[in-house]
């Protein structure tokens, strides 16, 4: 799902064609208290019974259920306008860590690029001090809050789940490499805009994700923002150029592309469902064991050439900081919006790429950049449009009253809950 590793790529470009310039690509807690609900740390915590584990159900009590029921009914009934959910905070907070998002990825490519300028080329090894710093930080918190016995009973259950979630975020990178390494950044740019594609239709087909007009036309005129960011590459011959192997670093980018687009879904399934800092812990416990085997077998050689100094030390840990902070807000992108606004959000990554690379390697920037990213910005406005008050908050696969889902910062539950609690708190003002 993450394009962190990917500034890598750029130095396997620049490798193959030195006389082309390297720029980046794109690549929890609130307490509620109703009746008698159990929710604590909004960032990902679940209602369950204190000593039971049953899967996705979230134990949620029948007064918390009808609380829940009541605060939608209420915030639903409210006026909607086309430009109501621009008044709301959410929307506000939702762009901006988009934002934060794609300066993340911009942040990683540009310490991948510092890397590279003193011959450490080391991809998958420098990704997995990111999954390490990832178990050091939530799985302590996972034990915590569900205990040993509870934790050993969701790795029992779901832990396949959480496998193949990590499966899927590891070799979206790995792919991806081998893309960049056989085609030209032209053309495994546009691949990317695949994944977009990909989550839109799972999301329909899997998750009954009902697109509206608007959302879809935000996603176009994002997508042609895109299209004159690559155009004005073209026309300056900085993308161009041949490829070892056009067809097969083609057929390895759609391949990256689907898996990170898949990975992004079932991300999004997960921190609706479940607590974020349990799926975080899993992603970065299960993303050593396969990135670990991957490095050791890929990155052997590289590993050995590489340089080792102070320097590189310094590099690798603004790398792994960055992209365990892109990894620690991604799931509240994905809650309060979904896999699709999280995908375009990452497309002003060029961007701010071009802006970091003409204070940091002297790039020049080309008239169509600003015009291309001001055509992104107003198509992640125009994506809700004529939207509800909830935005993307509220999951169709959590059910009607969200009773599948956590009660987590970002989550339409959790808004409900909140509501209901004013509306109690309002009633028991003026009785």
């Amino acid at each position: 799902m993450y394009r962190g590793v990917i500034g890598a790529l750029r130095t396997l470009h620049s490798q193959l064609h030195p006389s082309r310039g390297y720029r980046p690509i794109t690549d929890m807690a609130v307490n509620t208290t109703v009746t008698a609900s159990k929710a604590h740390d909004d960032y990902g915590t679940t209602t369950m019974p204190a000593d039971d584990y049953s899967g996705d159900s979230n134990g949620a009590t029948d007064s918390e259920t009808e609380a829940v029921a009541a605060g939608l009914h209420r915030l639903e009934a409210k006026s909607v306008h086309w430009y109501s959910y621009f008044a709301t905070v959410d929307f506000w907070v939702v762009i901006a860590i988009g934002q934060v998002l794609s300066l993340c990825i911009t942040a990683t490519n540009t310490f991948t690029t510092f890397l590279a300028n003193l011959n450490t080329n080391i991809p998958a090894f420098q990704t997995l001090f990111n999954y390490v710093l990832l178990a050091l930080i939530y799985l302590p918190l996972t034990l915590y809050w569900h205990g040993p016995k509870k934790w050993l009973g969701i790795v029992w259950r779901d832990g396949w789940k959480y496998f193949i979630l990590s499966f899927l975020d590891v070799e979206g990178n790995y792919f991806t490499v081998l893309a960049y390494r056989y085609t030209n950044i032209l053309s495994a740019q546009l691949l990317n805009f695949w994944s977009i594609v990909c989550v839109v239709i799972i999301s329909f087909l899997l998750l009954r994700v009902r697109y509206k007009l608007f959302q879809i036309a935000g996603i176009l005129i994002c997508c042609g923002g895109m299209g004159i960011l690559l155009a004005s590459d073209h026309m300056t011959g900085v993308n161009g150029g041949p490829g070892i192997d056009m067809v097969k670093g083609d057929l390895f980018g759609l391949l990256g592309a689907s898996l990170y687009g898949i990975s992004n879904v079932f991300e999004e399934w997960f921190v609706s469902k479940r607590p974020v800092y349990e799926v975080l812990s899993f992603l970065g416990v299960f993303g050593i064991l396969i990135n670990g085997v991957q490095a050791a077998i890929f990155d052997r050689a590289s590993f050995q050439e590489a340089t080792w100094n102070s320097d590189v030390a310094g590099y690798l840990v603004g790398y792994t900081l960055c992209l365990t902070l892109f990894y620690s807000l991604a799931p509240l992108i994905l809650r309060m919006g979904s896999a699709a606004f999280f995908d375009i959000s990452l497309l002003t990554a060029n961007f701010w790429g071009v802006i970091i690379g003409i204070r940091v390697f002297g790039y020049a920037i080309h008239y169509l950049y600003p015009i291309a990213f001001v055509l992104i910005i107003v198509g992640l406005v125009v994506y809700f449009l004529a939207g509800s008050i909830l935005g993307d908050s509220k999951k169709p696969w959590l059910g009607d009253n969200q009773k599948d889902g956590v009660a987590g910062i970002g989550t339409a539950k959790l808004k409900a809950l909140n509501e209901a609690r004013r509306q109690d708190l309002t009633a028991a003002g003026q009785a």
